[in-house]
């Protein structure tokens, strides 16, 4: 103990330079854990963020699975009220022979409708309308001088739409303008 105190009277600083390092490795511990602190922090925001983007696209799929449940099944369906619209197209309608069994499929063909119409179903027939290669499959061209060029002149096959998105294209025949025929021989003389 006696050489402490002689050290000690030798040296009076001794002691607040012990002190003063250990402060600062204090202070350095806590800038540290602060850091550490901060980085767990921003850790734990991004997994929240994560889980949530997780959650809402679960959300997302979960809508679109029931939006678009019947898509599959409509596909099956379709051609079935293409081929009633067929044959009432191509039926007489003042034909006594068949007018019980035409009345039978209009009737048929209207229920389909109306059940398409309830699952939000919708029929694309563009007749007349401009051409939109969103929603129109273009099967040939032919001139026309009663429409606008690229416009809609008959519809193999009407298209549908499920809850807005295309479930099949319209098939259709678009208008060109009229080819400007070559003057003849006589007119180039």
């Amino acid at each position: 103990m006696a050489d402490e105190q002689t050290l000690n009277s030798q040296n009076p600083d001794a002691e607040p330079v012990a002190e003063a390092v250990s402060s600062e490795d204090l202070a350095a511990r806590v800038q540290a854990l602060e850091e550490q602190l901060a980085a767990a922090q921003d850790q734990a925001l991004r997994v929240a963020a994560d889980l949530q983007n997780v959650r809402r696209r679960a959300d997302q799929d979960v809508e679109k699975a029931h939006k678009f449940a019947l898509e599959r099944f409509a596909n099956d369906l379709l051609p079935v009220v293409d081929s009633l619209e067929r044959g009432l197209e191509l039926s007489n309608p003042d034909d006594e022979a068949i007018k019980p069994v035409r009345e039978g499929m209009e009737l048929t063909l209207k229920l389909f409708q109306d059940t398409l119409k309830r699952y939000q179903l919708e029929v694309i027939d563009p007749h007349g309308a401009p051409f939109n290669a969103e929603h129109h499959q273009a099967m040939a061209m032919q001139e026309s001088t009663n429409l606008e060029p690229n416009s809609v002149l008959k519809v193999f096959q009407k298209g549908y739409l499920l809850h807005g998105r295309l479930l099949r294209p319209a098939m259709v025949v678009v208008s060109k303008p009229p080819a400007e025929t070559p003057p003849s021989i006589d007119e180039q003389a």
